[in-house]
């Protein structure tokens, strides 16, 4: 339950969390856990050469059997992926059916793989009981090869070629196909399902939508046999039948017809098997079964009959939906189709009026939901932003399976896979056995886990369902994930790589934010991971530490191309690569580990020894931040540069830094942290030996650490490699505009190196780095990231985090320049509040209603079907923000939503004054005072809506999902109660007009949102007199919530 003011609030979808956590109803059974890409993954490549893009196709995927996933548009599945419900279209131009989301291969795109379609995550909540989905579908026949063609024209120089940029929306001659998903109030396994497809275009059309709901292929792998069923009882209604799920009902109703048709447009019910057709892909004489997976293109788009099974029953089902008599659905009209999933076979139709009853009330609800969970008042386009990145991260949750034996060795009823294959990548990795959902970076380009995207993850995860969170941190500790050396699996593409140390952050943060906003404490949950934890320290002790001497090396750490060289190969140069962003990165592993050690103390003395022990490595660490040349011990901090560098040593006096000025030298701020004085207090033991260190180590320290003897605000102490004179440094290059400081946050390389390269030759071969503000030109690591220049959210909300720890202890007494050479000056909170603005302007509309990420594309910022929709773009470009790499990249973009949550109420709007006190004015001054806030994003909702009409078509209703999201205010005149479309305004706001009286209502019953009015005033009083945010609540232990000693 959030907590606001201290007091419990609570929603429907808090009680239905509430009810999955404690276990009394599975509301997280059904979710959308069917990929939208499971071809050309890791897991479905039986190649000899490991070339999983070549070895399943897209075109492949039509026709060919999934071994470990399935795939879909908008798809929802149980937890274990074995029932799918997904949805298929035909424009009646197409090839093929559109069953799956086209994307270009890693080989076959200008940048690496990249999706060519135009989807949208809108809205879903963390039990899934309400789930929104945007697919544009063009109208004209989908340029597949011209797509193809383009983009292999081009140069890793240029852009991508993507689907906006064919012009095939052009004239709006496309439908927009919202796909919503419900639960029903009580029953988590009662679903429901609406597909409304808008005409946008200016001329009648014809449409097709399917329905799919599908088992995964467990039974032609010679592990199990049981074959499920589904088979059609009545004309409307289907049987579904499985062992493990139990009987379900697929019951459809009839659609409305367009352009004033009286007859319904009944569903065909058609069958198939979801097994390979063989015949066709490759030539064999007969399938294995007589209907094939392939079947509904045929019979739909080919007009072949005997392609599906007549006896009306199979492994895969379709409802067949045709909006195709006479011309089609009119212009601005829509084709609507309803079915539910039940465990009930209802007789007769389905009612639909209440079937949208409860769409309309999962929805009112999630608006609840989501508004409590941020109640402060903030521009609608901010909240617009944040509802999408939360929804987004929902999305990208899918079913993950994976079992080595079975993948390495191959099935009991297939060809063995070539002997060479289990040598080409993950040999080391036999223990793995995964059968989980969980958080993928992007929906489509990413549809795997990787380590530290995923403990970014789990940030904004935590503020809306922290269970689900922890659970994915928990997994990666698990015997059947992590290694039994202590190593945590990186990505499927190679376990072994190494990612940054970030899971104890993580664990910490999402442990401390349930705590603040729902009042609850899981130290179990901490001290297990903690536990396992101990295991992975001692592994990058022992693996990566290769001389012992706390230096690290790490490899590439996440940050691909960001060096001379491919920094997870041996050298061309020969020699040792020291780190700097190696050693920082464990320095901040240290510290977070001794964060946890100190919030565990509290109630296990035992853990006073495991902190002393991360305390006195943190001090080793930072003595460690050198290279070795000859018999001198020389610091990566270079004192000329007031900079990091990495280093290459040969041995003996022979060793080289190399003057890149990048994120590597950003990074050693990360490992910051805060003693608070009651905590160091609390724990004797861990005091002596604070005490004693610094008494008998006073040198290390003086010349490492950046301030044990000195107290900072509020007494604290400082742990940091970073002393103020080299803060002050780094901080003048990294808040410099012509270096590392952009207009929409920091970048990863800075600008300086575009007119001044760093080079140099090894072998006959010259390597050099220069800045790249765009998309990479070089095909290293797949050449679909680029960390020469652009801005990513993840580091960035690292930075900023390190910058609030320094203002803790620092407090308002340490100004800097910001930016560099403006004669502007600030404390580190502002910087970091500063940072954080101009990240959400990345997104955000500027003064002429245009998103920097959107490059200047007018229909994207200006079209009302366009422009309140966001792309989550994995980076931005370091000079104008544009939107590259996967866009969908929901995972550690979706940090926006946090960032929103912190500092969204006194962002700086394009019309507002510079400063975050001014910008607070002008929220008290106008937004604060303004009552018809007409969009959902900004409403807090009243109650549950139902709809102001009966009409089983929404017509030509095309504002129906338009305003769902937006920040247009409606005229003084305006009635307040009924919006554009006829439904009932849910609009509220927590600042009544001067003169609305209310003394009618009585004062005998509290309000219930009593508690969330004052906990806003406190805030906005707080904004208003210019008072510092305290964070330590959230970023170090606290002497709060400790109970006894146990």
């Amino acid at each position: 339950m959030v907590l606001v003011d201290n007091k419990q609030v609570l929603s429907a979808e808090e009680r239905r969390l509430q009810e999955d956590r404690d276990r009394t109803k599975y509301w997280k059974k059904w979710g959308p856990y069917t990929a939208e890409r499971q071809w050309a993954t890791v897991r479905e490549d039986y190649s000899e050469n490991g070339d999983a893009w070549s070895h399943f196709t897209y075109d492949m995927a039509r026709s060919r059997t999934f071994r470990w996933g399935e795939d879909g548009i908008a798809g929802v599945s149980d937890t274990h992926g074995k029932m799918n419900i997904a949805f298929a279209f035909w424009n009646e131009k197409d090839g093929h059916l559109k069953e799956r989301l086209f994307g270009l291969s890693n080989p076959e795109g200008v940048h690496g793989e990249s999706i060519k379609e135009c989807h949208f995550h809108l809205d879903n909540t963390p039990t899934h009981s309400y789930m929104k989905y945007l697919y544009k579908l063009p109208q004209q026949e989908f340029p597949y090869e011209h797509i193809r063609k383009e983009n292999q024209k081009r140069s890793r120089k240029e852009r991508e070629y993507n689907l906006i940029d064919t012009g095939i929306f052009k004239d709006n001659k496309y439908w927009d196909c919202f796909i919503e998903t419900a639960k029903e109030k009580d029953n988590p396994d009662e679903l429901l399902f609406r597909v409304t497809c808008y005409n946008r275009g200016s001329e009648p059309a014809k449409l097709h939508i399917l329905p799919h709901v599908w088992f995964r292929n467990t039974w032609a792998w010679g592990h199990d046999d049981y074959k499920p069923k589904i088979q059609q009882l009545d004309h409307l209604t289907s049987k579904i039948e499985h062992r493990d799920i139990g009987e379900r009902y697929f019951q459809c109703s009839p659609s409305p017809n367009s352009m004033g048709r009286p007859e319904d447009v009944e569903p065909e019910f058609l069958f198939t098997d979801n097994d390979t057709n063989y015949v066709d892909l490759w030539g064999a004489k007969a399938n294995k079964t007589p209907y094939v997976k392939d079947a509904f293109h045929k019979r739909v788009v080919k007009g072949d009959k005997k392609a599906v099974n007549p006896q009306k029953t199979g492994t895969k089902s379709c409802a067949w939906y045709a909006f195709n008599q006479g011309k089609g659905v009119a212009p601005g009209e829509c084709a609507v189709v309803r079915f539910r999933i039940s465990t009930k076979h209802n007789e007769g139709y389905l009612d639909e009026e209440e079937f949208d009853d409860v769409m309309d009330q999962r929805l009112a609800e999630a608006d609840e939901f989501f508004w409590k969970i941020n109640p402060m008042p903030m521009a609608d386009d901010l909240r617009n932003i944040q509802r999408q990145a939360f929804s987004g991260m929902m999305w990208c949750k899918q079913y993950y399976h994976f079992i080595w034996d079975q993948w390495a060795n191959g099935d009991p009823a297939m060809p063995p896979p070539p002997p060479a294959r289990k040598a080409i990548r993950n040999s080391q990795w036999k223990h793995m056995h995964l059968d989980d959902i969980l958080s993928m970076p992007d929906s489509w380009e990413y549809p795997f886990f990787a380590a530290w995207d995923s403990a970014f993850h789990c940030i904004p995860i935590a503020l809306i369902d922290p269970e689900f969170a922890k659970k994915q941190l928990d997994l990666f500790t698990r015997e059947w994930y992590m290694h039994p050396n202590g190593q945590l699996p990186a990505y499927e593409w190679n376990f072994g790589d190494v990612n940054p140390p970030v899971h104890a952050w993580s664990t910490f943060r999402t442990f401390k934010i349930e705590r603040k906003m729902y009042g609850r404490e899981d130290l179990d949950f901490l001290e297990r991971v903690f536990q396992k934890l101990l295991m992975n320290f001692t592994w990058w002790c022992n693996r990566k530490d290769h001389d012992g001497k706390n230096v690290f090396e790490g490899g590439f750490l996440g940050l691909d191309n960001i060096g001379l060289f491919n920094r997870s190969d041996p050298l061309p140069t020969g020699g040792t690569l020291e780190q700097a962003d190696a050693t920082g990165w464990m320095g901040f592993y240290c510290l977070s580990m001794l964060n946890i050690a100190l919030e565990l103390a509290k109630h296990r003395r035992i853990y006073e020894d495991i902190a002393s022990k991360f305390f006195e490595h943190f001090i080793l660490i930072s003595d460690a931040m050198q290279y070795r040349k000859g018999t001198e011990a020389k610091s990566l901090w270079n004192d000329e540069d007031g900079f990091y560098y990495d280093a290459i040593t040969w041995g003996g006096p022979y060793a080289h830094q190399m003057p890149v000025r990048s994120l590597v030298g950003l990074i050693p701020m990360y490992a910051t942290l805060t003693l608070e004085p009651d905590v160091i207090s609390r724990f004797p033991k861990f005091k002596r030996h604070v005490d004693w260190v610094i008494k008998h180590k006073s040198a290390i320290i003086e010349r490492n650490v950046a301030s044990m003897k000195k107290r900072g605000k509020d007494d604290r102490l400082l742990l940091s490699l970073v002393n103020e004179d080299r803060l002050r440094s780094i901080l003048k290059y990294m808040l410099d505009e012509k270096e590392f400081f952009s207009p929409c946050g920091i970048r990863s390389l800075s600008k300086h190196h575009k007119d001044h390269p760093v080079s140099m030759d090894a072998n006959g071969q010259t390597y050099s780095v220069s800045y790249i503000p765009g998309d990479s030109d070089s095909g290293l690591f797949g050449g679909n990231s680029n960390w020469r220049g652009p801005v990513w959210l993840a580091v960035n909300f690292l930075l900023v985090e390190s910058l609030l720890r320094f203002y803790m202890f620092y407090g308002n007494t340490f100004k800097v320049e910001c930016p560099t050479g403006s004669g502007d000056y600030m404390h580190l909170g502002h910087v970091a509040e500063e940072i954080q603005h101009r990240l959400q302007h990345l997104m955000a509309k500027n003064d002429q209603g245009k998103r920097a990420m959107n490059d200047g594309n007018t229909m994207l910022d200006n079209d009302p079907h366009w422009k309140d929709y966001m792309f989550f773009y994995e980076f931005f470009d370091g000079d104008t923000g544009r939107g590259l790499g996967a866009s969908h990249q929901c995972g550690w973009t979706g940090l926006m939503a946090k960032m929103i949550h912190d500092t969204g109420v006194n962002c700086r709007l394009p019309q507002t004054p510079r400063t975050p006190t001014s910008a607070a004015a002008h929220y008290f001054d106008d937004v604060f005072s303004r009552q018809r806030r007409q969009s959902l994003g900004g409403r807090r909702p009243t109650g549950l809506a139902r709809s102001a009409t009966r009409r089983r078509s929404i017509g030509n209703q095309s504002a129906f999902s338009e305003t769902t999201n937006g920040d247009a205010d409606t005229d003084a005149g305006a009635d307040d109660d009924i919006q554009s479309n006829g439904a009932p305004s849910r609009t509220w706001t927590i600042y009544q007009e001067d003169g609305d009286n209310h003394a009618d209502r009585g004062t005998e019953h509290e309000d219930p949102d009593d508690p969330i009015n004052k906990y806003v005033k406190d805030q906005l009083r707080r904004i208003e007199s210019n008072e510092s945010q305290e964070y330590a609540e959230e970023l170090t232990a606290q002497t709060d919530g400790a109970g006894d000693e146990q």
